[in-house]
Order: structure tokens, then C-alpha cells, then sequence
């Protein structure tokens, strides 16, 4: 089975920060039965698409539920010497750091970016044109856009077991070939009739296979917002 290997699936603390800023919440204050919920359904995607990795994911997820059940166990009354400390302490100390060392690193990055276009290098011309880069929160929204287009297309299918053998390098010349074509392509608009679920993968693994080699690269005008594919 083809393996998503992509540098932007940092670890599961990428996507929890992604999470609590998708939700617009304190991140002293996270509502663990919000997050966790929407963390394992990341989580079945990424098993799905068989992601490197995916166990250090499936520890966040158990973590994350441990904290959810201690939060629902009922609050008896205690002294302030006895009270227990919020089992959600170590998880903010954990993503607040690493908050501060990937808003370095982006910032770092940005500065660069910047110097690049002041002062072009001698050797530009001979340099072969790179991949374009998939930042980490784009590859989450393209993550959680393909859980929802599971869930709904699932949700319309009857069980039937369909069996899809299609190689994914055809997926893949099919997809460029529409965005080559169509112009600008709307990320939902890839997935086409009829939906089953091996037909799904294929189509979201040449997606990203296409990103990738930088073959496509991803439009998303508003944060969280709708996102588009283009060539480049």
C-alpha cells in the first residue's frame, strides 16, 4: 500500500495545535472532549491512507482520551492541599513549546523567503525549479476536508463491497489532466461518482503525491476556508 511519507505531517502536536486554533480556543483552557473527538477523526484518516508514524498519533489520541474520562469523573470536595492538578497541565506545557519553536521556525523561514527575493543568488539560473512548499496547517485542512468527504459519501452508500484495483499513477494523470484543462480546480470537486471508499483514497493519495513533486500546488484564500487546486 502506498505510504504517505510527507515532511508536513510534523506529529500529533502539529495537529493538536491546528485543532485548537481551527476552534478558535484558549489554549490554557482546551475543551478536551471537542478536541479529542475531532483528533481520532484525523486519526482514522491517517490509518486509512497508512501514514509513517501513525503510532505516536494513536499515543496523542489515547492521552487525550485518559484526559477526557478523568475530566467526567464526578468533583468531590477537597482542600486546596489535596485538590488534583488539571490532567490537562502537561499537555498545554507540551504545546506551548512547541508553539514557541514553530513560530520561530516560521519566522525564520519567512525572513528567508525574504532575503531570497531582495537578493537573488548567482547560480538561480542553473537551479532546477523545487517542489512548492506544503505548509503543516494546509495539510491538516486537506486532511479534515477528506474526512468530511468520507463521511458524507459514505453515509449516502449502501454496503456494497466494491473492489478498486486502479494503479494510482492513473489517478494521478487524470487529476492533472482535469486541473490542466478546467483551470483552477475546487478540492471537493475531485472526488467524483461513484464515491467508494478505495476510489476516495486513490484520488486523495494522487492528490498528494501530485503536491508532492510539486505538480499541483493548494489555494486557501481564508484561513480554514474553501481550497482550490492549481497547476504551477
Amino acid at each position: 500500500m502506498y505510504r504517505v511519507a510527507l515532511a508536513s505531517f510534523h506529529g500529533p502536536l502539529d495537529l493538536l495545535l491546528f485543532l485548537v486554533r481551527r476552534n478558535e480556543v484558549d489554549i490554557h483552557d482546551i475543551p478536551i472532549a471537542t478536541i479529542a473527538t475531532q483528533f481520532l477523526e484525523h486519526l482514522q484518516v491517517m490509518e486509512l491512507l497508512d501514514v509513517e508514524q501513525a503510532g505516536d498519533f494513536v499515543v496523542m489520541a489515547a492521552t487525550l482520551m485518559e484526559i477526557k474520562s478523568r475530566a467526567l469523573l464526578p468533583v468531590e470536595v477537597q482542600s486546596a492541599a489535596d485538590e488534583e492538578a488539571d490532567p490537562r497541565r502537561e499537555l498545554v506545557k507540551q504545546l506551548l513549546e512547541y508553539r514557541k519553536f514553530k513560530d520561530a521556525a516560521t519566522a525564520l523561514e519567512e525572513r528567508a523567503e525574504a532575503q531570497s527575493a531582495r537578493l537573488a543568488r548567482a547560480d538561480d539560473t542553473d537551479a532546477p525549479a523545487g517542489a512548492a512548499p506544503l505548509k503543516p496547517v494546509e495539510l491538516w485542512d486537506l486532511v479534515s476536508a477528506f474526512a468530511r468527504i468520507m463521511r458524507e459519501t459514505q453515509a449516502l452508500q449502501g454496503r456494497v463491497i466494491t473492489i478498486d484495483d486502479t494503479p494510482q499513477e492513473i489517478y494521478e494523470r487524470q487529476l492533472l489532466a482535469r486541473v490542466t484543462e478546467q483551470g483552477p480546480l475546487d478540492f471537493r470537486a475531485v472526488f467524483t461518482p461513484p464515491y467508494s471508499r478505495m476510489k476516495l483514497i486513490g484520488l486523495f493519495l494522487a492528490l498528494l503525491e501530485l503536491i508532492r513533486r510539486g505538480a499541483l500546488v493548494i489555494d486557501q484564500p481564508e484561513p480554514f476556508g474553501a481550497i482550490v487546486l492549481r497547476i504551477v
